[in-house]
C-alpha cells in the first residue's frame, strides 16, 4: 500500500485514532513538520516518510491500513 498525495493530505488536516502507537506519532510529528513550511516538497517527504513506515510495518497495521485506505 502507497499512502497519495491527496490520502497525505487528508491525513494531515484530519483527526484519526490509529492503533499502531508508532504509526501515530509518525503522523503527529509529519503534521507539525508541514504546519511549519506547508510546501509541495515538504508534502511530499510526509508521503515518502509515511510509505517507508508501512513498508517496514506493515504486517502489524492492517488495522491501520484500512483506516487510510478508506481515505
Amino acid at each position: 500500500m502507497n499512502v497519495t498525495i491527496q490520502q497525505m493530505e487528508k491525513l494531515l488536516q484530519g483527526q484519526y485514532t490509529f492503533k499502531q502507537l508508532g504509526f501515530s506519532m509518525l503522523l503527529t510529528r509529519l503534521k507539525s513538520s508541514y504546519a511549519d513550511a506547508p510546501t509541495q516538497a515538504n508534502l511530499e517527504t510526509c508521503v515518502n516518510d509515511i510509505n517507508a513506515f508501512i513498508a517496514k510495518y506493515s504486517g502489524i497495521m492492517s488495522d491501520d491500513i484500512a483506516i487510510i485506505e478508506k481515505i
